[in-house]
């Protein structure tokens, strides 16, 4: 696919590679303002499964140091 999009650029190869990262930063910003937004409300970010009461501090010991005798 990007072998037809590279064939398919005018002008030489600097005006191609110029015109090529002008194509990127234009899909990137396409990304950013549309498509992203638009998805996000659909994506589990805020679907979370833990408590916040449940277990919270119950794996740390807290404030004592254990000693290891030899």
């Amino acid at each position: 696919m990007y072998g037809w999009i590279w064939r398919h650029l005018p002008g030489n190869t600097w005006l191609k590679a110029l015109i090529s990262a002008v194509l990127v930063v234009g899909v990137v910003f396409l990304l950013f303002q549309f498509v992203f937004p638009w998805a996000e409300p659909l994506l589990p970010f805020n679907d979370v499964t833990v408590d916040e009461g449940m277990g919270a501090g119950m794996g740390a010991v807290s404030g004592s140091l254990v000693e290891v005798s030899r």
